[in-house]
């Protein structure tokens, strides 16, 4: 699994997954005995206390990453522009991550049309603040043309993977060296557990890549944590 990671949005264990992850402790701490990474998606919705993200940081192991998800009063309230402020904010609570922090998720809402000067802005302030990852997952088809996939180039931003895709018009188009990809769940978003030969082709792909993050984000129905052990084990 070197170069890859594996891991959920979030780091609950579901019953019938429970003893994939054995032990005693948190659920993070048994999360992150077996898995490297997970996604915190609650940063969307509200600001955590850097003693929080701090607390997190010190219950998984060294190698362990966290992938933390920009506020929507960035990405869908002000729509990128005049956000300077907000990403400071941002970037003070999460730097109780310390060096577990490996990833910055940029999720725009389906309506959002590229703006390439407010896009620009962004990911420079990200990079000015952050020295990890950064990953965008774009759903309006306006932001998979050439122009939006050289901006990104140029940015040093890796596009998202998401299963299913949402506004890409064609095949995917990489942005770096880098794989960050996000399962939701399909046909059933959020719900739909993946089978085994889809887990074979997401497996195949990922050993074809330099480095990849793999998220399970199938979380309401409980089958991100199994598929994520699948995966891992398929891996292995």
């Amino acid at each position: 699994m070197e170069g890859t990671r594996i891991g959920c949005a979030g780091w609950s264990i579901p019953r019938d997954a429970a003893q994939g992850f054995p032990g005693e402790g948190s659920h993070l701490e048994r999360f992150s005995r077996v898995l490297n990474a997970a996604e915190i998606n609650t940063s969307f919705y509200r600001p955590h206390k850097p003693e929080t993200y701090q607390r997190w940081a010190g219950s998984v192991p060294d190698d362990f990453r966290f992938a933390v998800k920009l506020p929507r009063t960035i990405t869908h309230d002000a729509k990128l522009r005049g956000v300077d402020a907000l990403i400071t904010q941002f970037a003070s609570e999460a730097a109780g991550l310390g060096p577990k922090l490996g990833c910055v998720l940029v999720q725009l809402p389906p309506k959002l049309e590229l703006d390439q000067g407010a896009a620009r802005d962004l990911f420079a302030a990200l990079h000015a603040h952050f020295g990890c990852l950064l990953a965008c997952e774009a759903r309006h088809g306006s932001w998979f043309g050439e122009a939006a996939t050289q901006l990104l180039r140029d940015a040093g931003v890796t596009r998202v993977i998401a299963d299913p895709a949402v506004g890409e018009p064609g095949p995917y188009v990489a942005t770096s060296e880098t794989a960050y990809i996000r399962l939701h769940g399909s046909p059933r978003i959020y719900y739909s557990s993946y089978e085994a030969a889809r887990l074979a082709q997401v497996r195949d792909y990922v050993a074809s890549q330099k480095a990849a993050w793999v998220i399970f984000d199938n979380t309401a129905s409980g089958a991100a944590a199994a598929n994520a052990l699948d995966l891992r084990k398929l891996m292995s």
